[in-house]
């Protein structure tokens, strides 16, 4: 079966030797491509932590839906509808897209997720044929040919790295994460996730750098494809991310356990932005050059709440009120409708747009206007760490306030 999808794959190429480039949009935290299903133009963010196809909106019509599907996000399993492809070019180029299909899912907010026209999501399964290269730095994807081969390439530690993939098939790219103790987790290489890195709280207890039972501070909401789950954020100090020494890093932790015994959460946005990658699935390896000379952002205070846009009041609403935050030291409440933010009205701004105006240097400002049963009421909230633990003091970024340890 591999070797006639190869074979097919370099049939439609017209050439097994020759890279085919194909650019797409870099936005703040996703990449977005577009792609033709079944004869329909569709614009995708981009998801290398999904193993499959697309993910479209049920209002792209590219067939009757004739089957289902399993998906799994960091918490849990559910069933979706999927649809055959029959035909599939990614830009210009055709794709073989043998035993490939589309999940197909009500409603449609994608677009106003990533602040630009999006349908759905594109996985990893549709790269399968290709040496994948992901360029940052020129925005666009490269698609080598199988006969590319850079794992005798010798990667200098500094500025270009080789990390070795885990034997788990095509599913995913499992990479190692090496902690300040020396103990290690598995973690996928996933563009579709937009914090920096994202664990679970029963992996930092068993890899002991976090104590056993002990409760997080600033607990917040996480969005995830099976629903909202609780999470809270934590500075993770002289990791080394797939072979590249990061000083200071802020995690996403999901406050349940792992969905797997062998997957220990993500590694997103955050971190893969300063690099062009290149990945070959056959050969279980990962290039990676820091074109950048970064590798984690400074950390970002926060105002201490989240929000969603719900259709039924045309409105954002708070869904959650970080405890000891900024928002909820103001009196601001869960259910709360958000009108303005910076005196612009919210609803000319997206979620994850909404969220980064939430964040801002220590002591910095941020300007809400919400109602409360009718009742207009404006705020001036200054952003504060709330984060556990604390960054340590490097030469290229500041140290945290202890307004943000949980007390370790």
């Amino acid at each position: 079966m591999i070797v006639n999808a190869l074979l097919a794959s370099a049939a439609v190429l017209g050439s097994a030797d020759k890279a085919v480039e194909v650019p797409f949009i870099l936005g703040d935290d996703a990449i977005i491509a577009k792609a033709v299903v079944n004869g329909r133009e569709v614009s995708c963010m981009f998801d290398t932590g999904f193993s499959g196809s697309f993910v479209l909106t049920d209002q792209i019509n590219i067939g009757k839906p004739s089957g289902s599907m399993t998906l799994r996000d960091f918490v849990g399993e559910f069933q979706a509808q999927t649809t055959p492809i029959k035909t599939l070019a990614l830009g210009s180029q055709k794709i073989n897209c043998e035993d490939m299909a589309a999940v197909q899912q009500p409603g449609n907010s994608y677009t106003l997720s990533y602040n630009t026209h999006t349908v759905g999501i594109m996985g990893l399964e549709v790269m399968q044929d290709f040496v994948l290269e992901i360029n940052f730095e020129k925005k666009k994807f490269i698609l080598h040919p199988q006969t590319f081969d850079f794992t005798q390439w010798k990667p200098d530690n500094k500025k270009t790295f080789m990390a070795k993939m885990a034997a788990k098939g095509m599913n995913s790219i499992e990479l190692q994460v090496e902690t300040s103790n020396g103990k290690k987790m598995n973690l996928a290489l996933d563009t579709g996730n937009a914090f920096y890195g994202t664990t679970h709280k029963d992996v930092l207890e068993r890899l002991g750098i976090w104590p056993q039972g002990q409760k997080p501070n600033f607990m917040s909401t996480a969005f995830v494809a099976s629903g909202a789950v609780d999470s809270w954020y934590m500075a993770m100090n002289d990791l080394k991310i797939f072979g590249v020494p990061v000083p200071n890093s802020i995690w996403s932790i999901i406050d349940l356990p792992s969905s797997s015994v062998s997957h220990d959460g993500t590694v997103g946005f955050g971190f893969l932005k300063n690099f062009n990658i290149i990945i070959d699935q056959k050969r279980r390896r990962v290039w990676l050059d820091n074109f950048s000379g970064q590798v984690a952002d400074p950390p970002m205070a926060s105002a201490g709440l989240s929000a969603w846009f719900y259709d039924e009041y045309d409105r954002f609403v708070v869904t959650n009120v970080t405890p000891g935050g900024p928002a909820a030291k103001a009196g601001i409440r869960r259910g709360d409708m958000i009108l303005g933010v910076n005196d612009e009205e919210a609803l000319n701004i997206g979620p994850r747009a909404f969220m980064r105006l939430m964040e801002g240097p220590q002591g910095s400002k941020v300007k809400l206007s919400l109602s409360r049963g009718g009742v207009l009421n404006n705020f001036e909230i200054t952003r504060e760490y709330l984060f556990n633990g604390k960054i340590q003091q490097t030469g290229s970024q500041p140290a945290a306030a202890s307004a943000g340890s949980a007390g370790q």
